[in-house]
C-alpha cells in the first residue's frame, strides 16, 4: 500500500485540506455563533464571568463542545478549523475595537459597574439582580481584611466580576 493512505477516497494529504463547505458559510456560522453565545453568556452576569466556579467551568467546556458542530457544518479539515479560528480571532478583536472606542457599546458588551454595598448597607435588590449570595459578598469583604459590613463605606462589583471594598476612614473605634 502505497504511504498516502486513502481516507473518503482521497489521499490523506488532500483530504486535509478539502472544505466540504464554502469557506464564506465557516464565516457566517462563526460569527452567528460568537453573537449568540457573547449576548446569552452576557445576560447570565458579571459573577459567572470573573468568579468561575467549577460547574461553571464545565458549562463553559460543554458550551464549546455543543456549537462545534454549528460552526464546522461537519468538516473536520484543518482548513475548516483555519478559517474558524481566524474568523473568531477577527470578530473577537473587532468587538474589543469597538467597546474601546465606543462607551455606549462597552457597557452594552460588559455592563457597567455596581455597588452592592454603601456605608455599610448592603443594596439587597443589586445583589439579587447579580445572583450573588451574602457569603459570597462576605468573602470578598473579609478579603479585604475587614470582618463587619459596618466598616465597608463602599463595596462594587466590577465589570470583570471581581469585587473591590473600600473600606470607611476614620478614627479607630475605641474601646469601651
Amino acid at each position: 500500500m502505497p504511504t498516502l493512505a486513502l481516507l473518503d477516497g482521497l489521499p490523506v494529504g488532500v483530504s486535509m485540506w478539502k472544505l466540504a463547505q464554502p469557506w464564506w458559510e465557516f464565516v457566517l456560522r462563526a460569527l452567528l455563533v460568537y453573537g449568540f453565545l457573547l449576548v446569552t453568556l452576557r445576560l447570565t452576569g458579571k459573577r459567572q464571568v470573573g468568579q468561575l466556579a467549577p460547574f461553571d467551568l464545565v458549562l463553559l467546556l460543554v458550551l464549546s463542545n455543543a456549537v462545534q458542530n454549528s460552526m464546522n457544518a461537519g468538516d473536520n479539515t484543518v482548513g475548516g478549523g483555519f478559517v474558524l479560528v481566524l474568523t473568531l480571532l477577527a470578530v473577537n478583536g473587532f468587538v474589543g475595537w469597538l467597546t474601546w472606542r465606543n462607551k455606549r457599546l462597552e457597557t452594552f458588551f460588559e455592563g457597567s459597574p455596581q455597588i452592592l454595598v454603601h456605608n455599610g448597607v448592603v443594596d439587597e435588590r443589586k445583589l439579587a439582580a447579580e445572583r450573588m449570595t451574602r457569603h459570597e459578598l462576605m468573602a470578598a469583604v473579609r478579603q479585604a481584611g475587614l470582618t463587619d459590613l459596618a466598616d465597608v463605606r463602599v463595596a462594587i462589583l466590577e465589570t470583570n466580576g471581581r469585587i473591590n471594598v473600600i473600606a470607611k476612614t476614620g478614627p479607630a473605634p475605641s474601646a469601651p
